[in-house]
């Protein structure tokens, strides 16, 4: 088998409602798809994590610089291929959108394998530790005229209605009123319903440790990214201040880049995202190193249906940490926010069923089928 070509999707939609959070707004969602064609008529799809950076710059990526390295080989060489994508992009792209273009071929690549061998992706990739996952709610943007803790609150007994167990709040809008935020949270949900908070790094660490001890009863299973990626040095002075564990990993690309991280200790979750940190091929040797430290990984996803199918054959893979009679398992996020195409590209193949359980495609590749009249009608 031969890749005979590989092609671009940039898909754009505006938002009815623009929302924003503590670093950027949202007028629209998009993002990059990737397609990989081969000579016997296996295609295979993949996705490279945009949020707010625009499709056209990954797309400018693949086309121009990665295309040329993978089109006439064997698209069962990933790990060949990978090194070779990385190799050729160096000098430009150790980090950021070349690096998610990588990622969009290689998830392509293995959903070709997948689709080839009549196999789900986290078959390949040594089977799956649960086929059952709880899902956690992200969602909790604000828009312009909102009322704040007041809709925060709707919105959360909204979600535990639905049937969910745990939620991801927005925050980063001022240490004072995050703590009243989360207190105001925890109050309506009960004592009962997971609690983690995302400050999108708003914080320096001053201020991160304030937050973290004037919310400690609340008692919140994570605080995510509470300060720069950059800062790993504050991230370990901010580790183990109180019962909050501390995650990140969602702006960080590549084994090379995650094993500062894994080696100093820097945080108690790691987040790497699937479109973001390489694909399969790279995060499986993060989620190795990950292992080999005993450090607990549960990725980050926030894409479309394409992105949220492919992370959840990885889910599949990561072993609790520690493996036990009765592990703590990680959950899957399933982003709640506006999202014009998001699961209509994919049919809504992925959906919390009435137990609160998404359950895992056992469909060859990533799993589930591809709406090309989706991908047509937002287009750009």
């Amino acid at each position: 088998m031969k890749i005979l070509d590989v092609k671009t999707h940039i898909m754009e939609a505006e938002l009815p409602k623009p929302f924003y959070w503590s670093q950027s707004v949202a007028n629209k969602r998009g993002t990059l798809l990737v397609e990989v064609i081969t000579d016997e008529g296996i295609t295979g799809w993949g996705e490279s994590f945009c949020a707010t950076m625009p499709p056209h710059v990954p797309a400018a990526v693949v086309e121009k610089a990665l295309k040329e390295v993978v089109v006439g080989e064997d698209p069962f060489d990933t790990s060949v291929l990978w090194e070779k994508m990385y190799n050729h992009t160096r000098m430009y792209g150790q980090k950021g959108a070349v690096i998610e273009g990588i990622a969009g071929i290689d998830i392509a690549l293995w959903d070709i394998k997948g689709k080839a061998l009549n196999m789900p992706v986290y078959k390949l990739l040594g089977g799956a530790y649960r086929t059952e996952i709880q899902p956690y709610a992200t969602g909790f943007y604000r828009v312009e005229g909102g009322k704040y803790p007041e809709d925060a609150v709707k919105e959360a007994l909204g979600y535990v209605e639905a049937g969910f167990s745990a939620m991801k709040l927005k925050i980063g809008f001022g240490v004072k009123e995050d703590t009243e935020y989360i207190y105001a949270i925890r109050k309506a949900v009960g004592p009962d319903i997971g609690l983690m908070a995302d400050v999108n790094y708003a914080y320096d660490v001053p201020k991160a440790r304030r937050l973290l001890y004037d919310t400690e009863g609340a008692d919140l299973i994570w605080l995510e990214e509470p300060i720069s990626p950059e800062d790993i040095e504050g991230y370990k002075e901010l580790k183990n201040l109180t019962r909050t564990y501390i995650a990140a990993g969602e702006c960080e690309f590549t084994k090379i880049a995650f094993k500062e991280w894994i080696q100093r200790r820097a945080v108690d979750i790691l987040q790497p995202d699937l479109c973001a940190a390489g694909g399969y091929t790279e995060c499986m040797k993060i989620l190795a190193m990950a292992e080999a430290y005993h450090t607990q990984v549960c990725p980050h996803i926030w894409g479309s249906g394409i992105g949220l199918a492919a992370a959840l054959q990885f889910l599949a893979v990561v072993p609790p940490s520690p493996l036990a009679i009765k592990p703590v398992e990680p959950r899957i996020e399933f982003d709640q926010s506006s999202h014009p195409f998001r699961h209509d590209l994919i049919y809504g193949a992925i959906k919390m069923d009435k137990d609160g359980i998404i359950r895992l495609p056992e469909a060859a590749g990533i799993g589930v089928e591809i709406n090309r009249e989706v991908i047509e009608k937002y287009s750009r």
